[in-house]
């Protein structure tokens, strides 16, 4: 908004030179005079009202409207087609292209094209229907047009490499779960909030024993296994992250006790059934998960980790006892 203001002052300033020192001013001080008040004080006033607060493309969709409007105001005033301000129809377009996309953009340049005909139409002399006229319009207007396409693209390019920024910020490469850091954010927005959940800690077995045996790529094979597997049995509004290593995180928010562990059966059956294919060779792979609930369990989160953990360690002692599944 601060980057539109600043195209808006630009725009109206390089208006008023044009229509206060030429001979727009003598033939129509009235209308050239109202014409910049209108602009000025609608500037003024978006600003200080602030119209329509959090809805920020709608106001940019008028904004750039309203200078488009003002742009072919001043151009009639000083000389339609031919006069020296007919490249301020940039501004807009520049403004459109880089925070509305390419449809907007796109239309406002053929409103643009329409009111460059409109323009020829209302000057003698001039037939918009010759080939003359047709070669001048062109030169004229096709600047424009990728002036538009090119900032636009651009845009769309910045607004991507952002996006893959932020995520890389928040999510673990190899496996596409929230990361750590992140994950800590919205286990404590949760947390603030009050709001019932379970947190489970998750552990690949004998993750270790895969990576001498068949490799680190057998092991990050089995990593992104387990995300995947997560990824499928929790609901949207879960969370799961890989904390690090062989270790997770899934924050089951809104969950029971039954609930709970409901979804520690689902994950450990899901994670058994889903095979490792390494060098022709089936591997079967497990998990041990800890649980712990809040506010049941504990109402810090230090504490509700240290319960996660130590139920998690304990779960694979018993997974390693006489009897048990085979880890791997």
């Amino acid at each position: 908004m601060r980057s539109t203001r600043s195209i808006e002052i630009l725009c109206l300033v390089l208006a008023a030179l044009e229509l206060l020192w030429t001979r727009a001013f003598v033939l129509q001080p009235v209308a050239s005079l109202a014409l910049l008040g209108v602009f000025t004080v609608a500037i003024v006033a978006f600003r200080a009202a602030r119209f329509f607060p959090g809805r920020t493309r709608l106001r940019l969709e008028i904004e750039s409207w309203s200078m488009l409007a003002f742009v072919t105001g001043a151009l009639w005033l000083s000389g339609k087609s031919s006069s020296p301000l007919l490249n301020l129809y940039l501004l807009p377009l520049i403004l459109s292209a880089l925070t509305l996309g390419r449809l907007v953009t796109g239309l406002q340049v053929l409103v643009i094209a329409a009111c460059h005909v409109g323009f020829a139409l209302a000057t003698p002399g001039v037939e918009p229907w010759t080939l003359a006229y047709a070669g001048r319009a062109v030169g004229e207007l096709a600047p424009m047009l990728l002036v538009a396409y090119l900032t636009a693209t651009l845009s769309a390019d910045v607004s991507e490499a952002r996006e893959r920024i932020e995520n890389l910020a928040q999510t673990d490469p190899l496996t596409g779960l929230l990361n750590q850091r992140m994950f800590n954010e919205v286990w404590q927005r949760t947390h603030s909030a009050g709001t019932a959940y379970a947190l489970l800690m998750v552990d690949i077995d004998q993750l270790k024993a895969v990576n001498d045996a068949f490799g680190l790529e057998a092991g990050n094979e089995a990593i992104t296994l387990v995300a995947q597997c997560l990824r499928r049995t929790i609901r949207a509004s879960d969370q799961a992250a890989r904390f690090g290593g062989d270790e997770f995180a899934v924050l089951l928010i809104g969950a029971t006790p039954e609930v709970a562990d409901a979804v520690v059966k689902r994950v450990r059956n899901n994670v058994y059934k889903t095979t490792l294919d390494v060098r022709t060779r089936m591997i079967r792979c497990s998990v041990s998960i800890g649980v712990a609930l809040h506010p049941r369990d504990a109402r810090d989160m230090r504490d509700l980790l240290s319960i996660a953990d130590r139920n998690m360690y304990r779960d694979k002692e018993l997974r390693r006892a006489p009897g048990s599944p085979a880890s791997v």
